[in-house]
Parts: structure tokens; C-alpha cells; sequence
């Protein structure tokens, strides 16, 4: 008879074979805020099937909190913490975002948004502060892991890979430009219907957004890509003591983890490598706490509107802040505002702040008529999943962007925030509200989000566990990464055919002249004899 020792043992062990095949080791290069939010969603699915995930973390991280109880490991890299400068400069960033990035073109905006994520030194200083630590790099050899998951907003989690000798899926939402997207994971994107992040344009363009569209795919390829990459290819070059590029190291990445998908995208194509996993972190709502509860039944069959600007945005001026609470105030539906500023003078009986709300399962509340909603893709897919429509009030970065996606699909109406009236905000309620149409697209919506033959968490995980088990996906791989630009785009072989067709015609047109010039010459010497 096994003792009670073994059979635990034995049983250890078929849990984790039946959950993974085998449990592996994880290496994680995140990014902090809202990207982290989906990143941390399959970490804990990874943990749960028993792999030892271990994340790199930032001293200076904000919501990544390494020192709560957790199933994941916190590897924290030792550089000086300055907190007070950090919180500084994400002030600093914050005021530009909410009260400069709206009142600014889309390729101004996306200057501000390149001059923090890649020129911002502290970024840089990260990932010398890891490559160069000999301790560190020893600690991490010796863990053998069989995958990084790795966000690339921020540069060194594939060269950390490269490193190591470890392949890496990307888990990510867009590049400025599609520029990492297109030229380092060679997705296709012909610019006659597929619109260039941060564009705001839809797939379907006239002639004058066509030629938009193109000015600024040449403005990120040549200015934004080109500005930034120079730098880091010449650290990346030091480091690996060979010359290589940012692009040419990014470009290894074995799986692409979109976070989007056809119920937000524009149909394009795509490559094998690529996989669309867009609102894997939602899920059905949950009670809400009895005094919001409460609130929420109160409002009748006028319903509830739900309005957060996300986390990173605290607060907004009073000026702006009264516009807003006045329209609220005019609406028969009860309010939830999720707000840490002044109280607006303005504020009606019928709205509450709060310094936080359950946005998903608020959103999930069957008296929730609209979603007042900044743009980002967390809260986007949020309402997608539960079939809300939208008000757009899109600051920066994507989210004019993912706005009009969805104003295309019918699904939200979009103010600009620098120019709205109380009146704008007003009438975009209304009509969210009382126009049938837009309640009908987002339930659409919703439907194609559920009807999905694997969950998005499920297929980010299978992904993940299959370059562990294969250690790699180099068979879905496009060979358009071993081709130059100019044979990429078969340059190479348009200027032989020309050639060839040069060649005939000049040797067509010789021999026409010399034939000429024998006739010639026949004919006028039968004319002496």
C-alpha cells in the first residue's frame, strides 16, 4: 500500500499535467497602469495551471503593488526610488495628457505621447540598470525559463530575452503609428483601407482620408520610428556586442497578443503569429456594494449612466469639471461619477462621485442605459461585453482612436473636450440614450464579443503554453522577416523585368535600324546599276 505521502505526490502531479502538460517557468517584462490590468489577468490564469510566473517590477511602479500577497513573483530591479520624482513627472504627464493632448493634432499628440515612452530616461535607465547587473542576469540564467511574456510600450524585455536565450510573446494593445506592428512584425496594412493608429479614420476613406491616411504612415515610418530607433539600436548593439536593431530583435517575437479584436477591429489581414485577444479580462458582473445598489434600483426605469475618464486621470479643471456636472443634472437617469477633484458647483441631485466605481460590474447592471467613457480599451471592451453604448470624451493616445471605431459601429456618439459645451455633452446623452439604434449596435456587438469558439483568456494562455511546449512558433513565422525592404516589396524584381524589357527594346530597335539601313542601302545601290 502507497503511503499518503505518495498519493498526494501523485496527485500533485496529475494536476498538473492535466491542467498544462507540464508547468513551466515565466519571465515578465510589464508596463505599468492599464496595460498591467490585462497582462496580470493571464499571469493569474498561468499561475492557476501551475506555471511560476515571475514578474520584473519597477521600484517605481504605481499599480503594480509587488509587496501584496500574490501568486506571482516579484523580482524588483535595485535602482535608486524616488518616489516623489516619479509622481512628478506622471503629474506632469497627466496635466499634458488632459489639458494640452486635446486641444492638439492627432500627430502632435502623438509627439507628447512618443517624448514619454521612449525618450523618457528613466525607461532607459531600467533596462541598463538589469542588462549590466551581473547578479541579476546570473540570477536569471540559472532559473532557466521557457517564455518572457513581454508589453513592447517600453523598450528591453526582447533584448532581456535575447539575452537569456528565451523566446517571447508580445502581449499588446498598439504602437504609435502601427510603426512596431508593421515594420518589425511585418503585419500587413495597405493603407487604402486599413487606417493607421491615432489617425481616427475608419476603413472606409474617401480620397481626401486616403491621402491622410498615407501622410501619416510616412510621418510615424520616418520621423517617430526613425527618431527614436537610432538610440536603442546603438544600446542594443552594445549589449549584444554584435550590430543589430530595436526592429531586428523585436521581430523575433515568437506570438503577437493583440488586445482587440473583430468585434473592435476593421476586417484586415493578418499573419499566423498574430492573435486577437481583446477583452480578456472582462467578466460578468457581480453585486454591487449595498449603498451603490441602492442608489442604482432608485433611478427607476430612467436607468443609470455610468462616466469614469479611467485611472489615470484624476481630476479635470472647474471649469470643465461645472460644464460636465451641469449636463449630468439635466438627464432624468441617475448618475455614478467617478471623480477625485473639487465638487462642481453645478452638481445635480441626481449624480455621485465616487473615487472609485465597479466600472465592469456597473456596466453589467441591467440599469445601465450609457457609458460616458475616455476611450480606453479596458473600459471599451467593458461596455462591448455587456452590450452599453458610448459617449466618447477621448483624451490621448488611442483613444480617439478607439472611439471612432466604435462611432463607426453605431455603438457611441464622441464630444471633444476641449471644445464641448454643456449643451454638446447634453445631446450626446440624449442620443445615446433615446435613439434605439445605438443600444441595438452595442448588443450586436456584444453578441459577436460572446460568440467565440475559444475565450480570449483561454486562447492568450493556449498561445503562451504552446511556444513553452515548442519552444518557439518559428513555423508560423513570415520569411518576409529574411527580405530586405526592397525585395520585401519585390523592387529586386520589378527592376530586372524593366531591365529585361530595357534590353528587348533596345536590342528590337538595333536590329530594326540595322535592317533599315540594309534596306537602304540595297535599294539605292539598285538604283545605280
Amino acid at each position: 500500500m502507497m503511503s499518503t505521502k505518495w498519493i498526494s505526490a501523485i496527485v500533485l502531479l496529475q494536476l498538473c499535467y492535466t491542467g498544462c502538460g507540464f508547468c513551466g517557468k515565466v519571465l515578465v517584462w510589464p508596463c505599468d497602469m492599464s496595460p498591467w490590468l490585462n497582462i496580470k489577468i493571464i499571469l493569474e490564469k498561468l499561475t492557476e495551471r501551475g506555471h511560476e510566473v515571475t514578474v520584473l517590477v519597477s521600484p517605481q511602479s504605481f499599480i503594480i503593488d509587488y509587496n501584496k500577497p500574490s501568486t506571482l513573483k516579484f523580482e524588483v530591479i535595485p535602482m535608486p526610488h524616488d518616489r516623489e520624482a516619479a509622481e512628478k513627472s506622471l503629474d506632469h504627464f497627466l496635466d499634458i495628457a488632459t489639458n494640452v493632448m486635446p486641444t492638439l493634432s492627432h500627430w502632435q499628440s502623438a509627439l507628447k505621447l512618443d517624448e514619454f515612452l521612449f525618450q523618457d530616461d528613466g525607461n532607459f535607465k531600467l533596462c541598463e540598470t538589469v542588462v549590466y547587473n551581473q547578479s541579476i542576469m546570473k540570477k536569471l540564467r540559472e532559473a532557466n525559463y521557457n517564455v518572457m511574456v513581454i508589453d513592447p510600450a517600453l523598450p528591453c524585455g526582447e533584448l532581456i530575452a535575447e539575452l537569456l536565450g528565451v523566446p517571447f510573446v508580445y502581449t499588446v494593445r498598439f504602437s504609435i503609428g502601427d510603426t512596431v506592428e508593421k515594420y518589425c512584425g511585418k503585419l500587413p496594412a495597405p493603407l487604402s483601407y486599413v487606417p493607421v493608429t491615432m489617425a481616427a479614420l475608419t476603413d472606409r476613406m474617401t480620397f481626401l482620408q486616403r491621402v491622410k491616411n498615407l501622410m501619416y504612415s510616412i510621418f510615424f515610418k520616418f520621423w517617430i520610428h526613425q527618431h527614436d530607433n537610432p538610440f536603442w539600436d546603438q544600446f542594443y548593439s552594445e549589449v549584444l556586442g554584435r550590430p543589430t536593431t530595436l526592429c531586428e530583435i523585436m521581430g523575433k517575437a515568437e506570438i503577437w497578443l493583440i488586445r482587440t479584436y473583430w468585434d473592435f477591429e476593421f476586417p484586415r489581414p493578418y499573419l499566423p503569429n498574430f492573435e486577437f485577444v481583446g477583452g480578456l479580462h472582462c467578466k460578468p458582473a457581480k453585486p454591487l456594494p449595498k449603498g451603490m445598489e441602492e442608489f442604482v434600483r432608485s433611478s427607476g426605469e430612467d436607468g443609470v449612466v455610468v462616466f469614469s475618464l479611467g485611472s489615470m486621470v484624476k481630476n479635470l479643471t472647474d471649469e470643465k469639471a461645472n460644464l460636465i456636472a451641469s449636463a449630468l443634472a439635466q438627464i432624468p437617469q441617475k448618475v455614478l461619477w467617478r471623480y477625485k477633484g473639487n465638487k462642481p458647483a453645478t452638481l445635480g441631485t441626481n449624480t455621485r462621485l465616487y473615487d472609485w466605481i465597479p466600472q465592469n460590474d456597473l456596466l453589467g447592471h441591467p440599469k445601465t442605459k450609457a457609458f460616458i467613457t475616455h476611450g480606453g480599451t479596458n473600459g471599451i471592451y467593458e461596455a462591448i461585453y455587456h452590450g452599453v453604448p458610448m459617449v466618447g470624451v477621448p483624451l490621448f493616445a488611442d483613444q480617439p482612436d478607439n472611439i471612432a471605431h466604435m462611432k463607426a459601429k453605431g455603438a457611441a456618439v464622441e464630444v471633444n473636450i476641449n471644445t464641448m459645451t454643456s449643451a454638446d455633452l447634453l445631446h450626446a446623452l440624449r442620443t445615446v440614450i433615446n435613439e434605439p439604434s445605438y443600444k441595438e449596435n452595442a448588443t450586436r456587438l456584444s453578441r459577436i464579443h460572446h460568440d467565440q469558439p475559444v475565450k480570449p483568456l483561454d486562447r492568450a494562455v493556449f498561445w503562451i503554453e504552446f511556444v513553452m511546449r515548442h519552444k518557439g512558433a518559428k513555423h508560423l513565422r513570415p520569411a518576409s522577416h529574411d527580405l530586405t525592404w526592397f525585395q520585401y516589396h519585390s523592387l529586386d524584381v520589378i527592376g530586372f523585368l524593366l531591365a529585361c524589357v530595357a534590353t528587348a527594346i533596345f536590342l528590337v530597335t538595333k536590329c530594326c535600324l540595322f535592317c533599315c539601313r540594309k534596306f537602304n542601302k540595297a535599294g539605292k545601290k539598285k538604283k545605280r546599276e
